[in-house]
């Protein structure tokens, strides 16, 4: 007992301190939002302020020129969620097909698909945007959303493809024998199973999208559509003043619902697929 006591907290006394050393710059971020703005970048300031300033979430939350940060979270929820439910259901839908259908030139249409994984986003940026610009999306929310919905994520669809192959294909026959045509064995069969991978599918996407800049650095020109990330680079004006306080209280908000879509579905990211088959 004493053997296996000892290295079992050396482990997880390491992990502690990993752990801590990891949380560091949020826990950082997180007490500079409290200080004084002099104190913040100070060689010799200690990490715990002198006095706290709480107005600094207040004063940040008003956000700029009329527009308060409630407007900028309730952009990024909106973008984030349909972006979400874009990616659920293209990625879903396409490896399905890839991975059970047999159809013409399939294996050179999942190249191509493979090969935009390897394309940088300043390779096709300039042809969306011309794009968009015809079809007169500029300065609104399609741009951001509308691609998930009829491509989505090439990373998403080998996700999900890789999670159907493992799948046995006898409970597709089975269905078949059922009666069940292969839109309802996906619906009813495939879909459910594949749960684990859908939800790691959402988490990936919410928090890409969330913390996306340079997209709606392009696509957004109005205070009124900006989101999250747009909001807290107003802060900053390197020809003048930042106001550190706010920027790090609002970068402190910005990060509460990652932690709580992660807190709600991480343990949906390690359900195995044979428990949810057994189901």
């Amino acid at each position: 007992m004493t053997k296996r006591l000892i290295p079992n907290t050396i482990f997880h006394l390491f992990a502690i301190a990993f752990g801590l050393f990891m949380m560091y710059p949020i826990i950082w971020t997180l007490i500079s939002s409290l200080k004084p703005e002099s104190e913040i970048f100070k060689q010799a300031a200690s990490l715990i302020p002198s006095s706290f300033q709480w107005h600094n979430y207040p004063d940040g939350w008003k956000g700029f020129g009329g527009t308060s940060f409630g407007k900028f979270f309730l952009n990024s929820f909106i973008i984030s969620t349909l972006s979400m439910i874009g990616s659920m259901f293209t990625s879903s839908l396409v490896s399905f097909g890839f991975a059970r259908l047999k159809f013409s030139f399939q294996k050179p249409l999942f190249a191509c698909l493979m090969v935009t994984m390897m394309l940088p986003v300043q390779v096709t940026m300039i042809p969306q945007y011309i794009l968009f610009h015809k079809l007169g999306w500029i300065n609104t929310f399609l741009p951001l959303i509308v691609p998930q919905f009829i491509g989505g994520n090439a990373f998403f669809v080998f996700l999900m493809m890789q999670f159907i192959r493992g799948i046995p294909k006898e409970l597709d026959e089975a269905a078949l024998i059922d009666g069940c045509s292969t839109y309802r064995t996906f619906w009813n069969i495939i879909l459910p199973i594949c749960k684990p991978a859908l939800i790691t599918v959402s988490i990936f996407s919410f928090i890409w999208t969330w913390d996306d800049f340079l997209g709606p650095l392009i696509y957004l020109n109005q205070p009124s559509t900006f989101t999250i990330s747009l909001g807290l680079r107003m802060f900053s004006d390197p020809s003048s003043f930042t106001n550190w306080g706010n920027l790090f209280a609002m970068s402190t908000l910005s990060l509460l619902p990652l932690f709580i879509m992660f807190i709600i579905f991480q343990r949906y990211i390690v359900d195995g697929i044979a428990t949810q088959g057994l189901k």
